[in-house]
């Protein structure tokens, strides 16, 4: 049996769910597809290990595919305040101090109720599926996966698992970093791994929800706490909290054996003195950290979104921002070609998508490379560096607060400086 769509989006995590929203709520007839069961959601369960720290930009783009309700109606956290800087030991410490080298950032500054919101990849996800379950124009495929994919002169048919086909004048893949539609269209990658790995803690800590959210850099790597909901009434005074350690694979593995007091002991000792005092660790784990783009964003009649086609260092939390940033771009120009009576998959709409999102993708890939590696190392000058750079962003307050408006997604470009700086890095290219 085979059933026509215009578009066929593979991967209904937040990005692609999103995207076939928007698509099918501008009137495009989508097949959303994805292996995994549709989301759940129990109010009186542990929040979900992974979260995101999405931007206001990204607020502003759920809010049009009338998500933004239904997450706030679940779980959703928001920080006034994002805080930064270096917690390494170093010969030349004393000519830094401390508190000149924390930069920190306040919505207030910036004329904004808030930076953005912490919530559950599972909450942004389930929001994102009732939105595409209400649109008419959506058919959702879940617990299915792709068997195949062929494209001739005018369509593509993908194929799935249990033999169903689907034919579409174009094919979205959304599927993840591992992007089975990636692979199948022969698209290629480049690919840099860290030396670093990730765990991610999610953990109860004592006093109530905190406003701020904070990363302090070790030689290993930073350690980030990311605020969450109250604990509610059944362990009153205590909040949830979400804690990232990038460490090297060998330390993370020793961690992770540790049990869950011991786990908490090390944590306390070796966070920054801001963390608030821990009282429970639910759950914990690791996962390598790698850079990887694409070669192509489109080829014939296939085009990627988000991690299909960009993975970067999750410092500062913009993978998912990026991945929503790729689907309105796609979105807006697919609407264009539909108004112009155009193929949606002419390559003129697809390198129209490419020419706008690749650079900027790129851009975010490079600073977060560079943040990476002046933080991640223990030379003596080095250090006096950062925290020179820290001290004078602390003291640019204007210069600080564009970067800020542009990572919120208020601003829609880097001030021109810092577009200045990065165009000339060497490799930026090659990205």
């Amino acid at each position: 049996m085979t059933q026509a769509f215009d578009i066929v989006v593979v991967g209904a995590g937040m990005v692609g769910a999103a995207l076939a929203t928007g698509l099918g709520q501008n009137g495009f007839r989508v097949a959303l597809i994805d292996r995994a069961p549709p989301p759940a959601f129990d109010p009186d369960s542990a929040p979900d290990i992974r979260v995101s720290a999405l931007s206001a930009g990204s607020e502003r783009y759920l809010q049009s595919l009338g998500a933004w309700d239904h997450i706030l109606h679940m779980r959703a956290t928001p920080y006034k305040r994002l805080a930064v800087w270096d917690e390494t030991r170093y010969p030349l410490q004393n000519l830094v101090p401390r508190k000149l080298a924390e930069v920190q950032f306040d919505a207030t500054e910036l004329g904004a109720q808030h930076l953005g919101h912490i919530v559950e990849n599972s909450v942004t996800q389930q929001a994102l599926w009732q939105t595409a379950e209400a649109c008419p124009q959506v058919t959702l495929f879940h617990g299915q996966g792709v068997a195949s994919l062929t494209q001739t002169g005018d369509s593509a048919t993908v194929t799935l698992d249990d033999g169903q086909e689907l034919t579409a004048t174009l094919v979205v893949g959304a599927d993840g970093a591992q992007s089975r539609i990636r692979d199948l269209a022969g698209i290629g990658t480049t690919r840099n791994q860290y030396g670093q790995q990730a765990m991610v803690v999610s953990v109860r800590y004592q006093g109530p929800v905190e406003d701020i959210t904070w990363q302090g850099f070790n030689p290993s790597g930073p350690r980030a706490f990311l605020p969450l909901h109250s604990a509610g009434p059944e362990h009153p005074g205590e909040s949830w909290g979400s804690l990232v350690w990038y460490d090297s694979p060998e330390e993370l593995t020793r961690l992770k054996g540790l049990d869950d007091r011991a786990l908490m002991e090390q944590i306390q000792s070796s966070f920054p003195a801001s963390l608030p005092l821990l009282t429970h660790i639910d759950s914990k784990a690791s996962f390598p950290i790698a850079r990887q783009h694409a070669n192509h964003y489109h080829t014939g009649r296939v085009a990627l979104a988000g991690d299909s086609a960009h993975t970067i260092n999750p410092l500062a939390g913009q993978g998912v921002n990026l991945g929503f940033q790729d689907a309105q771009a796609l979105q807006a120009v697919l609407k264009e070609a539909k108004r112009a009576g155009d193929d949606l998959a002419n390559p003129k709409w697809l390198n129209l998508y490419e020419q706008q999102r690749r650079p900027a993708n790129r851009r975010m890939m490079l600073t977060m490379d560079v943040f990476y590696h002046l933080f991640s190392n223990r030379i003596p000058p080095v250090h006096l560096l950062r925290n020179l750079g820290l001290g004078a962003a602390r003291a640019l307050p204007f210069a600080r607060n564009r970067v800020a408006r542009y990572a919120m997604g208020i601003d829609e470009e880097l001030p021109a400086v810092v577009r200045q700086i990065t165009s000339r890095i060497p490799g930026l290219n090659q990205l």
